[in-house]
């Protein structure tokens, strides 16, 4: 088998192309295979053709933004991005996870931190993959059932796409079911270089696949000034 197979397969989307090739590169020095493209529509013809284990997505391209090329795969694919972006604001960051990207990172940035990032989101990953035997590994709600071990949310059989960040999310509220965890707790369960009020964005997004209705949660439910709970009825 080639070795290079086994390695981690990043896709690097950018338009600047000098980028592109540093990040190809430095990424491949760093035990990673690489495919790059230069737009939304060219990535969109290589995650046809080929399986990434994540994505180093830019905001900024010309034609179909990146905010918009993620919330479009977001629909049908889970596979963990990497947000590259040159706004500052809390807001337009916010925006970005609202779109279901795992992590971001602005420019300009320091390769080494984006690999420490890319590593973090691949041991995320990895945890989502594996539970403790010990853990129940199914927990149903309505319709829907979270297998823990594979990180896997079905609606009736059918498979409801998770971001990692969302099945680990899940993970933890599902294990101590009914338990009011807060904001804080849930930040370092999961692992994540995110802040409270990145939990909470979470928790939208997750309220919208796992809710009749979102507006009015009946299985993930906010505990005023302490935190969130996950109940089963």
């Amino acid at each position: 088998m080639d070795a290079s197979a086994e390695k981690p397969h990043i896709l690097v989307v950018d338009d600047d192309t000098r980028l592109r090739e540093l990040l190809r590169s430095f990424l491949s020095k760093n035990g990673f295979r690489v495919t790059v493209a230069g737009h939304a529509a060219e990535a969109s013809d290589r995650l046809a053709g080929l399986d990434f284990d994540l994505i180093v997505l830019d905001v900024m391209m010309p034609g179909q933004t990146g905010l918009d090329f993620a919330t479009q795969l977001r629909r049908t694919d889970d596979v963990p991005i990497l947000m590259l972006t040159a706004m500052g604001e809390t807001k337009d960051r916010i925006a970005g996870l609202e779109t279901g990207v795992d992590d971001y990172l602005g420019k300009p940035f320091e390769p080494r931190e984006l690999l420490l990032r890319i590593q973090s989101v691949l041991r995320r990953r990895q945890r989502t993959a594996a539970a403790p035997a010990e853990e129940q590994r199914n927990v149903s709600f309505g319709s829907l059932q979270f297998d823990r071990e594979l990180g896997e949310l079905t609606d009736k059989g059918k498979r409801v796409p998770l971001t990692d960040a969302e099945a680990a999310l899940l993970r933890v509220l599902s294990a101590r079911l009914g338990e009011v965890l807060s904001r804080e707790t849930l930040c370092k369960s999961v692992g994540a270089a995110v802040n409270e009020r990145a939990i909470d964005v979470q928790v939208t997004r997750l309220r919208r696949k796992i809710e009749p209705d979102p507006s009015f949660p009946r299985y993930l439910r906010t505990v005023r000034g302490q935190g969130y709970r996950l109940v089963d009825a």
